[in-house]
């Protein structure tokens, strides 16, 4: 079974989901819907064998929340403005997809972050959540920075003072953390990134760890602090909160038919970069 998921703010994703039924032959037991929807498909996706994206980046992430332990793999035709993720382009998309779906294509697994918020009280953690791309504590909706202690297997790193710590798995590594001073990883990299922002004590540079790490990350009291997760599911946290952060037991999934060196030409072409 396959399944078609479109970013449902941009109407021209929803277009192509339509050219894609008129143009590619799919099995009669496809569905479609909104990525926004995508939790009221719960029925039909422990059947389905692939998603096709139309949209960008962030679509993907969305998705990735509702699909990741199902284990479905996507291929991303590229609508959005970066499109790290995203493979195929919009205008080659009637062409090409048809290969993916016929087996000429690879499997890439990207890494992911389970994130765990526990308080003093608590018997186990109150919220777990996956995260293809990052976990953020950082500073609420006031100003001030936040002192977040961090800790490494049990070993006290550091005590940030900055403005949030950001805790990426390589394909993280170009989003948020990148913007942060961060440095680039191949997406298939099995490692995480601890990068601050805007640090005024403590470490300024990021720290690359091994992908069976446990990090910990406690906000002092002085300011609010928040949570968010690939940019989604901002919580406010509470003083004795610490969340816990570490390799998740799910994997996100890609077809892929270009080599995995294509990486570094994408890289060159959506970051800007001149080559002399």
């Amino acid at each position: 079974m396959i399944g078609l998921v479109y970013n449902s703010q941009s109407p021209a994703t929803a277009k192509m989901v339509e050219t894609l039924e008129k143009s590619v032959h799919f099995p009669s037991d496809h569905w479609k819907c909104a990525a926004g929807d995508l939790e009221k498909m719960s029925d039909v996706l422990p059947e389905t064998s692939v998603i096709v994206v139309a949209g960008g980046d962030g679509t993907i992430l969305r998705i990735v929340r509702v699909i990741a332990a199902h284990g479905i793999p996507m291929v991303g035709i590229n609508m959005g403005r970066v499109g790290f993720m995203a493979e195929i382009p919009v205008d080659e998309a009637v062409g090409k997809l048809p290969d993916y779906l016929d087996g000429a294509s690879r499997i890439e697994e990207r890494m992911m972050l389970e994130a765990t918020v526990t308080g003093s009280s608590d018997s186990k953690p109150r919220l777990v959540l996956h995260a293809l791309n990052e976990v953020v504590v950082g500073r609420g909706g006031v100003s001030g920075l936040l002192d977040i202690e961090t800790t490494i297997d049990g070993v006290p790193l550091t005590s940030y003072r900055a403005d949030a710590v950001i805790v990426s798995t390589a394909t993280g590594s170009t989003g948020y953390a990148l913007s942060a001073g961060g440095p680039i990883m191949y997406p298939e990299t099995r490692a995480m990134l601890i990068q601050p922002v805007a640090a005024h004590t403590g470490l300024s540079n990021g720290v690359i760890l091994p992908d069976y790490s446990v990090i910990e990350l406690h906000a002092s009291a002085a300011h609010e602090s928040v949570l968010s997760v690939d940019g989604f599911a901002d919580l406010k946290l509470q003083l004795d909160d610490v969340v816990t952060i570490k390799r998740s037991p799910y994997t996100t999934k890609f077809l892929r038919a270009h080599a995995p060196s294509t990486f570094y030409a994408a890289l060159t072409r959506r970051l800007g970069l001149e080559i002399l």
